[in-house]
Formats: C-alpha cells, structure tokens, sequence
C-alpha cells in the first residue's frame, strides 16, 4: 500500500528508518552535512588507545553509535547552523481537512521562508526587519525553539551587516529596543514559563541584545572620500525632487544634516505638508492642527505628532506574496507550483503585519 503524505494529492513525504521508527527527512543544514561526512569517516574507524599491554579496540558499532550521538550532539549545541527548506513557500491552513493534518504555525513559516537570503537584497531588508520587529513586540513566546534560533541567527546577520555596510542602523536600534523590552518584561515581569527554552538561554540571548546596542551606539560613520560629483554639486531643483521622494520623516531631516542647503531644503512647509497628506487621511490631521508662531499650520510637528496616533504608510521595495488559489505564501521572484490558469491574477502582496495576522488562531 503507497504511504500518503498530509496531502493525498502529492507523492508524499520522504521518510528515513532510524532505531526510534520513521523519521521525517525535511529540513537540512550544510554544516550538519559536513559534519556527517566527518563522522561517517570516524565510524569506519577502529580507535587504540593505550600502551601495548593495555590497548583496547573498538568495534563498528561502537564507534557508530559514538559518531550517532555526536551527530545528535551537534545538531543541538551548534547555534550558529541554521535549518531551511529547499522550497522557499509554505501552505498557510489553519485547521485539519480530509487532505491535510495539523495547522501551520508562525514559527514553521519562520523556518521555510528564506529570511537569511532576503536581508542580502536591499529591496527586502526593511520587510525583514519591520516583521522582526513585530514579531518581537508580541509573537516572540509563540515561537518554538528552531525558529528561535533562526531568528537570532538573522538578526545577528542583520547587526553585521550594518556594522559593515553601515545601512539604516536606526531602523536596527528600533528592533533591539523593542526586543530587548519585551524580553525584560517577559523575564522579570511576567516569568519564565511563557518563554519557550531554558530561561539562562534567553537571559544570555539579552546580554547578547544589549552587546549590540552597544556596539551600534559607538558606530562610526566612514567618511567617503569621492572626487566625483556630489549632492552639494546638484541644482536645487534636483535636490528639491530627492526630498519629495522621501515617505520618511526622519529620512528627510537626516539628510538636511548633510548641507545648509538641505536643511534649507528640508525645512519647506510645502514639502511636510505633502508628507502629512500622503501618510494622513484629512479628517485625521484636521484634529490636530499644529499653528505656528507666524500663525501658519507647522506641518512638520504635525507630521510627527500625527505618527503618534495613527500608524502611517508602509513602503517596501519587495514583500511576500500570498496566492489565494492555492493558499500558499512564497516570495515572488522564488515563485510557487500554482496550478491556476493565471497565477497573477490570485497573488497578493502581504505586509509584515499581514504576515503576522495569516498565523493568529
């Protein structure tokens, strides 16, 4: 009889014997692989130790079951080996059917999806920080302990790459606050039995948080040394259609550090008031009109205490993508086995908040 797999409509899972029954053979991890190899060398081995008089042989099976528990021992202990899947989509179903069993969890989703490869694209590195973020203001007990470890692994991949490429550390410094708070209060303040792992294992993931704050802190800005042509060298009318295409605050008051000119530039009501109108409906910033000393509206404060009560637009140079035929989320330049008759017209772009709402039960 063929065995099926949670879908009856698919070959199945692949399944390996091992000494505790059937294993599922899913995921796999390249510095396992080589470990294996490794230790397959060592099984074949016969080891002697001792003098002459006192030698002892070890047979095979001695030596299999050594290399079988430092394969296990290995798998466990090594952090820094992350698990992914060679398909880069996941089937989002939320309850048991006749075809499938089980639900998808946030943390599996976590783990299929190819995060650690989608912060080398810079189209993808804010989505992937602003879900950390979320995912740390209040999804951080849901995750089981692979995904855990997937997403310290990130995030540690994240801090580097700021360190060295020296790219929006502020958006950086936001997460880490807020998972370093949310820590504190699920450690000291609510207890450890929320938190998914040993409790010395998290505390130590906390001072490693706080080692990176610190580290971003004392960062310094490389000064680039460039003869060519410069911002300061644009007429200012280019410079004026840099900042409108700004959707940030912060961005535009960051780059009128850079020159008198900018700030000159950053500083036009015209320019924070278009911003407001982007990101605000005009019932909300009519509530909260802001009056100048000069007795013109300040739509530069407005914008910011604006933020404050309504949340803002969200702009991203690539997201996942969720397909409603066959329910399946992937990020689109991997793509997805669709079986509609035109898959464009079942996708849709999934925000980090989106993502967050696709696995709450």
């Amino acid at each position: 009889m063929p065995f099926l797999g949670q879908d009856w409509r698919s070959p199945g899972w692949r399944w390996v014997k091992t000494e505790d029954g059937w294993k599922r053979c899913e995921p796999f991890s390249p510095a396992l692989e080589d470990g294996n190899n490794q230790l397959n060398d060592i099984s074949h081995t016969v080891i002697i130790t001792g003098d002459d008089e006192n030698e002892e042989v070890y047979s095979t099976e001695d030596c299999e079951f050594a290399a079988k528990k430092r394969k296990k021992d290995h798998f466990r202990n090594n952090t820094d080996s992350q698990c992914f899947y060679r398909e880069k989509w996941i089937y989002v179903h939320k309850e048991s059917t006749r075809e499938r069993h089980g639900y998808c969890t946030l943390g599996e989703a976590f783990n299929r999806l190819d995060f650690s490869s989608a912060i080398q694209d810079i189209r993808r590195f804010n989505y992937v920080v602003k879900l950390l973020q979320l995912i740390a203001k209040s999804q951080l007990t849901s995750l089981s302990g692979a995904a855990q470890k997937n997403y310290f692994n990130i995030l540690d991949k994240i801090v580097q790459k700021v360190m060295e490429d020296q790219y929006n550390p502020r958006l950086i410094k936001d997460l880490l606050q807020d998972l370093s708070s949310t820590l504190c209060i699920l450690i000291r303040g609510v207890g450890k039995s929320v938190l998914v792992g040993n409790i010395n294992i998290w505390i130590c993931r906390l001072e490693t948080i706080l080692l990176w704050q610190q580290q971003l802190k004392n960062l310094q800005m490389n000064k680039q040394v460039n003869n060519g042509l410069t911002l300061s060298d644009l007429p200012l009318h280019m410079l004026n259609n840099i900042l409108y295409r700004f959707s940030d605050g912060w961005d535009i008051i960051t780059l009128g550090q850079v020159t008198p000119t900018l700030y000159m530039l950053s500083e036009d009501r015209q320019l924070w008031k278009k911003l407001c109108q982007y990101h605000f409906a005009e019932k909300q910033f009519c509530r909260h009109l802001i009056p100048s000393e000069k007795g013109h509206i300040d739509w530069k404060l407005m914008y910011f205490a604006l933020q404050k009560c309504y949340p803002i637009k969200e702009q991203y140079g690539d997201t996942l993508h969720f397909c409603r035929h066959c329910s399946i989320l992937f990020w689109k330049d991997t793509g997805h086995p669709c079986t509609a008759s035109d898959p464009n017209t079942c996708l849709m772009p999934v925000s980090p908040q989106h993502f967050i709402d696709l696995f709450k039960f």
